[in-house]
């Protein structure tokens, strides 16, 4: 048991597991009867309501919200029953944007209101977009330093650009290894006690509840905007997923009574929730590089979440998600056709999306997958993929003009804890 303010500035629990609400606190019917009408701030402050308002002040509360969503997410007409969420309107033009800044201002809520002046450093693994997001939510915030892990030579080079350029309480950390072993570095500095009683530190990874649930505001603004177009009655959500944080939010926004028929969770070749859909038996693996490399993770964290949710009823989580996987090949297929066809450009995460909701919605569904960051992003596999020259968008341009500040170091955590250490 413990309270919000001790799941946000911890991260995770002692025995090493993950923080999930003691309860989910249904919405009234009375707000999806008339949330049509509302703006994406009005949605997000009554979702956050249900999930902090016992434990944050109201007035904080709604300031935090409002400051964290400064900024539109449309559903865009792909095909006839295909439609894409846009969460790449935020500050780094990735979906994490959200979650990042509102965990930064809530971190900086609990820290003042603890009075004590005491120095928070965040710890953060990404494989891509969580790097970014967190560096920039962070970035200036006082009382709070942020460690970026991140695997060498295996993000693209303008996610590279958007928190190895910052500087001041960002510090970029190259890791020779994959995400996983980012992951493992950030999991095993919490569990030392040596360096728990030298620091105090916490996490931005989606293994923070502040991280995770405020993404969960996506999918009621997706719901509202489609509503709105009275298409929502057999509205099917698929979410590209890596470490599992977005689905999991969406799948706490279900349980709050979001009247989302079912959802699909895309994958690229790191399938291991896919094949734990089909078994009922869940295999971690090492993950496997690929184009969509923010998703590259092959024993996601918020799995577990997930599991508890259900509690452990692989029958009534098949029930609600189903699941694709897609190769690199299928991937670079889906983007030429779908730009062919409909001269929308996909990123590689949002094709898998696009591709699952082809292959798996019924008749008479409509289908909004989440297209989680702009296709600069990832702009030298998308020219070439698609033989074109995309536009870089102004504030990613700004990133590239930085200098990059890193510091090397081995997968190794012993390597890591002399660094900390020596802080």
């Amino acid at each position: 048991m413990a309270t919000l303010e001790k799941a946000v500035v911890k991260g995770l629990a002692e025995d090493k597991g993950l923080y999930m609400p003691e309860q989910i606190n249904k919405l009234p019917q009375s707000f999806f009867d008339n949330i049509e009408h509302l703006s994406f701030q009005e949605i997000a402050y009554n979702v956050a309501y249900a999930f902090f308002g016992d434990d944050v002040e109201l007035d904080a509360l709604k300031k935090i919200v409002y400051d964290t969503l400064a900024f539109d997410c449309p559903v865009v007409p792909v095909s006839d029953d295909i439609y894409t969420l846009e969460l790449f309107h935020g500050p780094t033009l990735a979906f994490k944007d959200v979650g990042a800044r509102f965990m930064a201002r809530l971190l900086q809520y609990f820290l003042k209101k603890e009075g004590n002046g005491s120095e928070v450093n965040v710890l953060v693994a990404t494989s891509g977009d969580t790097g970014s997001a967190v560096a920039n939510g962070f970035l200036g915030v006082d009382g709070i330093k942020v460690y970026v892990l991140y695997p060498k030579g295996k993000v693209s080079p303008i996610q590279e650009c958007q928190f190895t350029t910052l500087g001041k309480n960002i510090t970029a950390i190259e890791v020779d290894g994959v995400f996983d072993d980012c992951q493992a570095l950030v999991k095993a500095a919490f569990m030392d006690e040596e360096l728990n009683k030298h620091m105090k530190l916490t996490s931005a990874n989606s293994i923070n509840v502040a991280r995770f649930l405020p993404q969960a505001f996506y999918y009621f603004y997706a719901y509202a905007q489609m509503k709105k177009q009275g298409k929502a009655d057999q509205m099917v959500m698929c979410v590209p997923s890596g470490n599992f944080g977005n689905i999991c939010a969406a799948l706490f926004g279900h349980a709050m009574g979001l009247p989302i028929k079912r959802f699909v969770a895309a994958n690229n070749a790191n399938d291991i929730f896919y094949n734990y859909l089909q078994t009922g038996e869940y295999r971690p693996q090492p993950s496997k590089a690929t184009l969509a490399n923010a998703m590259d993770v092959g024993d996601p964290s918020n799995f577990a979440r997930i599991y508890d949710l259900y509690k452990g009823d692989h029958k009534a989580i098949t029930s609600l998600i189903s699941g694709a996987t897609y190769s690199d090949d299928q991937i670079r297929q889906t983007m030429r056709q779908c730009f062919a066809e409909t001269k929308y450009v996909l990123d590689p995460h949002g094709a898998c999306g696009y591709q699952a909701l082809k292959d798996l919605l019924q008749p008479g569904e409509v289908g909004v997958f989440c297209e989680t960051a702009h296709p600069a992003k990832f702009k030298e596999k998308v020219d070439d993929i698609l033989q074109t020259d995309i536009e870089i968008p102004q504030r990613l341009q700004e990133f590239m003009k930085g200098t990059k500040q890193s510091i090397s170091m081995s997968k190794e955590f012993a390597d890591f804890k002399k660094f900390l250490l020596s802080l």
